[in-house]
């Protein structure tokens, strides 16, 4: 961790400049749905455009476009339209290297839910459509990301919560067609599912990292996991480059970090990687000596695995039940620069507020936190773009107020401004 010891911990915030947050319109609010943090992607930059998406009131799917440093929206209300009452059923999209966006939607053990543009930089969308029609039939959050030749990677649980696979397909750019490159990478074995957050890095390795569960009971929860993929997704390693016999599952996962069952432990969080090609994983759960869940930050270095606790909450709480859960604290984003580590948050404890911890000093632990908006944000999580910060180093939050009953229930709230909160460096 070489340059993270080298800058004083007074920088940790240097590049979080805020500027003023680019409205775009009012969307349901009475879950969760828009503001889900597996949202893979909520808000996307493609050379100078940007393109969000959301569900109104009405269910219906609203994509917006503006040219990149506008203030001006071009909003457009689509034919497309999901079940708002389950915030499983997001919206996920993706530009392709052409400038096609792509987009799937509403699923919860559904069929696939589908479409592209109908030419480059378009909000007019195709019919709905399969991708390569093998598995389609019960799908579960869908997840877009880009490879450096404009490629696609597009992955999703095959089966539901406790009984589920994880399926692999890849957009071929200049053949525009899918294929699938793993029909069950990481396997249940019908008796549990991996709950996993991804990353593709400079080089085009994928690395996956993933927490099991056993049951439909978010306490089930344990251990975290990791395999990588150096061929775009057809052969699979361990962190100390041994491979992996096909289909991954529960006897043969590399466990980084124990984490036993019933420990509050999070699924479905965030990970990134660094320039030197170490992963970084941001969760939450308690230790043993504690009742109160910590924000924690797994990682490798020099081939060995560690956990550096982030937060210093004081505040208990306990996950279990199935459903979405109303949650005290969002699950976490990571971040990664040159300069330091950013985990993107929203904690009671703070107001609902976004909230930033940073550090450049990870080996000794040393974390600042930072909100980034003053009002309260309900039960938000962050998603951010991740295009132009993979390009530009430049942040863009999606925003907007929410509710969240426990257990997948709606809580009455009128629709809630939909923004994109900017935030820039001097170094940029």
């Amino acid at each position: 961790m070489k340059y993270l010891l080298t800058i004083s911990l007074s920088c940790c915030f240097a590049w979080l400049h805020a500027q003023h947050p680019s409205l775009i319109g009012n969307g349901w609010a009475s879950n969760s749905i828009n503001t889900a943090v597996f949202r893979k992607n909520s808000v996307v930059s493609y050379k100078d455009f940007q393109f969000a998406a959301y569900y109104d009131s009405l269910g219906n799917i609203v994509l917006a476009r503006r040219k990149w440093r506008s203030d001006k929206w071009t909003v457009k209300t689509t034919h497309k339209q999901g079940d708002i009452r389950d915030a499983h059923n997001s919206i996920s999209i993706m530009i392709d290297g052409k400038g096609y966006l792509h987009m799937a939607w509403g699923h919860h053990a559904s069929p696939l839910n589908y479409c592209k543009s109908v030419e480059p930089l378009s909000m007019e969308l195709t019919e709905n459509m399969p991708m390569t029609g093998t598995k389609e039939g019960s799908v579960t959050y869908p997840e877009f990301y880009k490879f450096s030749n404009g490629d696609l990677l597009f992955l999703y649980r095959d089966g539901s919560s406790g009984r589920g696979n994880l399926i692999m397909n890849r957009y071929l750019l200049r053949e525009k067609r899918w294929v699938q490159l793993q029909h069950n990478l990481i396997d249940g074995e019908s008796k549990r599912n991996a709950y996993w957050q991804a990353f593709v890095d400079h080089k085009d390795i994928i690395h996956i990292s993933w927490v099991w569960r056993e049951s439909g009971d978010v306490s089930s929860n344990h251990d975290m996991n990791y395999a990588r993929s150096e061929d775009g997704g057809i052969t699979w390693k361990k962190s100390d480059t041994t491979a992996y016999s096909l289909p991954i599952n529960i006897a043969n996962a590399e466990i980084v970090y124990r984490i036993p069952q019933k420990s509050e432990l999070i699924n479905q969080t965030s990970m990134t990687v660094d320039e030197e090609g170490r992963p970084f994983i941001a969760t939450y759960f308690r230790s043993p000596a504690s009742n109160i869940p910590q924000y924690q930050l797994i990682y490798l270095d020099k081939g060995k695995w560690y956990c550096s606790q982030v937060s210093n909450r004081t505040t208990p709480f306990s996950l279990s039940g199935s459903g979405t859960k109303k949650i005290p604290i969002a699950r976490p984003q990571v971040l990664i620069d040159e300069k330091s580590i950013t985990i993107i948050v929203r904690d009671e404890e703070r107001n609902n507020t976004a909230s930033v911890y940073s550090s450049n000093d990870l080996l000794n632990g040393n974390w600042q936190v930072k909100d980034l908006t003053k009002e309260s944000l309900g039960q938000w999580e962050p998603s951010f773009d991740t295009e132009l910060w993979k390009h530009r180093r430049i942040l863009h939050l999606f925003t907007q107020y929410t509710s969240q009953g426990d257990g997948e229930k709606t809580v009455s709230t009128s629709v809630q401004p939909v923004r994109i909160v900017e935030y820039s460096g001097k170094n940029l």
